[in-house]
């Protein structure tokens, strides 16, 4: 049997595919190539905007097609799904499964084979589908309940994996080559574990015998402690970026979102996280690069709230910023709300903080031209190109000389960068 994953999301989402993969393989089936039509096909969706879920609606047609060839055929839908769209996605998928129940799908599918996978979710060994990035889920779920979110009613509350198979998990993963590790949680530095928190957690997987670098999202401002950031400014394997989401930049719009914290909190973190680096690192990793994820037009967001918004973003000066236009999401609180800011207004305010960020992103870019930088490779274009991301998850386009550009694949380089761009570098490889 072959099978086929498509993801509709996040980082959560592709961490979620990995382990089913490794539930499937142990079950003898194999990934299906595109041009053959799988026997199962697994979408892992997220509900957070409904743009994602009018995606997976899409598949229905796809479906149809293989099942005209293959009437044995399986369509399984499982990730974030929100209770309210489960009978509408039945109609189009043969199963709807609960990502938390992995180890009871062979007997759900009707597969009548030992999956050898006795585990709960966290316990199923993901089968990284990058050789050099490896995602580490360290919690899920989420306590939260922002207006516009679903995640903690498809997700449930938040639940923190033990130290120890995190710790576990990382080490396979670096002793089988992997040069990054993503930590993943929908709150992730809302983690804790006994007397473990967010900032123990960083520091024992910085102790990690290797070359790696650590990553994490998705970040809550409200649970960043000082402990925390101290452990991400000392930690040298922890690389100087961070998605700090503020959603808005006005106090009136974050409480209608039920984000618990100010602008002016907000601000103080930033500061104290910039000052930490600065005080702890050496070179350009004094500088950490700092993005965020912002919602436009949210429910009754006056002009007046949308230009504190745009302010905060000249005061921040972001290197990058996830811009989202609001969209009304079912079962939702914002859902219930007079979605009043029309689309047409919702775009002008998108490209309005997009182009504050160009100026910003670009001003933080220009520190890089003429200084060597260390670069994982993540792939090759034309066979002249390399492409891949700084310690600062900056992108960085890359003239090869000298080597074969399939080697360089999920390893460090040394790049002199040539030219900033507001939205990447360019540079040429550095000789050995």
């Amino acid at each position: 049997m072959k099978y086929s994953i498509q993801i509709f999301g996040c980082q959560m989402n592709r961490s979620d595919a990995e382990r089913i993969a490794t539930l499937f393989e142990s079950l003898g089936m194999e990934t299906a190539e595109k041009e053959e039509n799988p026997d199962i096909i697994v979408a892992v969706m997220c509900s957070v905007r409904q743009m994602a879920a009018d995606r997976v609606f899409g598949l229905e047609q796809k479906f149809k097609r293989i099942k005209k060839t293959n009437p044995a055929f399986k369509s399984i839908l499982t990730g974030c799904i929100v209770e309210n769209d489960k009978e509408k996605f039945s109609k189009i998928f043969d199963l709807i499964l609960d990502i938390k129940t992995l180890k009871h799908w062979p007997k759900i599918i009707g597969i009548d084979k030992d999956a050898g996978v006795d585990n709960d979710y966290f316990g199923v060994l993901p089968k990284h589908s990058s050789l050099f990035s490896a995602l580490i889920p360290i919690s899920k779920g989420c306590d939260n309940y922002c207006t516009y979110c679903v995640v903690p009613y498809t997700r449930g509350p938040l639940e923190s994996r033990p130290v120890d198979d995190i710790l576990n998990e990382a080490r396979r993963a670096v002793k089988k080559g992997a040069k990054e590790i993503w930590l993943l949680g929908q709150n992730v530095n809302n983690y804790h574990s006994g007397k473990q928190g967010f900032a123990q957690l960083l520091r024992l997987v910085n102790d990690i015998p290797g070359e790696f670098w650590i990553r994490f999202t998705s970040p809550h401002p409200k649970d960043f402690n000082d402990e925390a950031v101290d452990a991400m400014a000392q930690c040298l394997k922890v690389t100087p970026y961070l998605n700090l989401p503020v959603q808005s930049g006005d106090n009136g719009v974050l409480k209608a979102m039920a984000r618990p914290y100010t602008i002016g909190t907000y601000k103080k973190l930033v500061k104290k996280i910039r000052l930490a680096f600065k005080n702890n690192r050496q070179g350009l990793e004094k500088h950490i690069a700092i993005s965020t994820d912002v919602i436009v037009g949210f429910p009754g967001e006056t002009k007046t709230q949308f230009l504190n918004t745009a302010k905060l973003f000249k005061e921040i000066k972001y290197d990058m910023a996830y811009i989202a236009q609001y969209s009304r999401r079912a079962g939702t609180v914002a859902a219930k709300l007079d979605d009043n800011v029309n689309p047409k207004e919702k775009k002008r305010r998108e490209e309005s903080i997009n182009d504050i960020v160009k100026i910003t992103a670009l001003s933080h870019n220009n520190k890089y031209v003429g200084k060597t930088v260390e670069v994982l490779v993540d792939s090759v274009k034309n066979e002249i190109f390399g492409l891949g991301k700084t310690r600062g998850y900056k992108t960085v386009k890359f003239i090869i000389d000298g080597v074969s550009p399939q080697s360089l694949i999920g390893n460090f380089v040394k790049v002199s960068i040539t030219k900033a761009q507001s939205f990447g570098l360019v540079g040429k490889m550095q000789e050995n």
